[in-house]
């Protein structure tokens, strides 16, 4: 479904990955504040921009094929994942950047909007431990101007993740 310039913030938290993400939020014990941003904010310093905090805060949420096998790495919007590095801390041969389409068939949503969860079936999640040094945490919410805050406690639990140092 194509977002139309008619579509209310309302129309866009109730889209079908959005309330996926809110559900999800609900059963890990966050608040449903997901937030509809003013635009697409294709950056984390955009993102950062329109919530007035530090770009560190944004957890950017990177889709990538570890030794063909789903990865998805939540890190600091201060921080660029170094792949040689990091496959060799998690113990994988290669990690490269996934396809639109294999994004989409890992976690139901478009690069741009990808949450830390709400996938169809549970994906390896890595977080990023910079995001540790931020007490609210802003992070995709399913569609591409949605957004939510949490906690870097809250963040790990809720996706089952493991902390890592990504750069």
């Amino acid at each position: 479904m194509t977002e139309t310039p008619e579509e209310t913030d309302s129309a866009i938290r109730e889209r079908a990955g959005v309330r996926l993400v809110r559900e999800a939020m609900r059963a890990a014990g966050i608040a449903d504040d997901v937030r509809v941003l003013s635009s697409t904010a294709p950056t984390a310093a955009a993102a950062a921009e329109q919530l007035g905090c530090p770009v560190g805060a944004i957890a950017n949420s990177l889709v990538f094929e570890a030794d063909g096998v789903p990865l998805l790495v939540l890190t600091s919007g201060a921080h660029r994942v170094e792949t040689g590095a990091l496959a060799g801390r998690i113990g994988v041969g290669s990690i490269r950047r996934a396809s639109a389409e294999f994004v989409r068939a890992a976690t139901g949503q478009a690069i741009g909007g990808v949450a830390p969860f709400g996938h169809p079936a549970p994906v390896r999640t890595l977080v990023d431990e910079a995001l540790a040094a931020y007490d609210v945490i802003w992070a995709a919410a399913g569609h591409h101007r949605t957004v939510f805050p949490t906690s870097f406690a809250q963040l790990v639990a809720a996706t089952g993740g493991t902390v890592v140092a990504v750069d």
